[in-house]
């Protein structure tokens, strides 16, 4: 286990940093290095399958294992599981930049009382570049509050905090090492498509052709033109495409389900006409 010097800041002013894992051997060790300083690291893992449990145990003994709840559902598991007063909500591909550590560090060694909550831009690295536009810079996100006064909610696979409180703003980004490659973009907007579709349907959403229609080419727009995002160029143009993809997927796929439950209840109707008529 790596060594952290005893905290030089008030008990109430402590940090717990909690990480949600699930097979990120390849990038946890760069998250939990940028996270030594905190009072406490808690890692919650989904039954990883490949070395993630063991190298969150170098930096922690306060390791564990759950059930998948989704992104909401475990983060507020983890919040729970903190000790101290404060939380530091991470993902295992995400990593403290030594700024935005040093404007933490310099803000907890003072009086923290007036803030409930800090949040800070999110940098993502794609494609061997830092994208500087766009919808993906800069993301403002609330990752640090006081855990009594914060939560996590939202809609999958999109979480969000929210503080009973006044919140400041860091200027230094969180660094985020979100997708290997365009493939890995692909999979990741895929699988979300299909979270968010599910998640649409059970909150009472239907489709409708004017959303799939017209979502997709506003969100390609939003992120090109307005954000800036062709400021970034090829890469830009692909996170923008691929955002396009993902958003019509979201809504083809809310298409699909209501067709197969359509198909479920003409299934059961025609079973209870033949059962009676028998």
């Amino acid at each position: 286990m790596t060594d952290r010097k005893p905290s030089q800041t008030h008990e109430k002013n402590q940090i717990s940093a909690c990480v949600i894992t699930h097979n990120e051997e390849a990038k946890i060790r760069r998250c939990l290095e940028s996270l030594t300083w905190c009072d406490e690291i808690v890692a919650v893992d989904s039954f990883s399958t490949d070395r993630t449990l063991a190298i969150c145990r170098e930096y922690t003994d306060r390791v564990y294992q759950h059930e998948w709840r989704g992104y909401i559902g475990q983060r507020n598991l983890i919040r729970e599981m903190a000790s101290c007063p404060w939380v530091l909500l991470m993902d295992a591909d995400e990593v403290l930049s030594p700024e935005l550590r040093q404007e933490i560090k310099q803000e907890f060694e003072g009086n923290v009382g007036a803030y409930i909550g800090y949040q800070f831009p999110r940098q993502v690295y794609y494609l061997g570049k830092w994208i500087k536009h766009g919808e993906w810079y800069p993301d403002i996100k609330l990752r640090l509050f006081k855990k009594e006064l914060g939560y996590s909610c939202g809609q999958e696979p999109h979480d969000y905090v929210v503080v009973d409180g006044p919140i400041k703003t860091f200027r230094s980004p969180l660094w985020h090492y979100t997708y290997d490659d365009i493939t890995d973009h692909l999979e990741t907007m895929n699988r979300f498509s299909t979270i968010s579709a599910r998640a649409k349907f059970e909150d009472g959403s239907r489709f409708k052709w004017g959303n799939f229609l017209v979502r997709p080419v506003w969100r390609f727009i939003k992120g090109m033109i307005l954000k800036g995002g062709l400021l970034d160029g090829q890469r830009g143009f692909l996170i923008a495409a691929i955002n396009f993809f993902g958003v019509s997927m979201k809504y083809a796929k809310l298409w699909e389900i209501e067709l197969k439950q359509k198909q479920l209840s003409n299934k059961e109707d025609n079973t209870r006409v033949s059962c009676k008529t028998n």
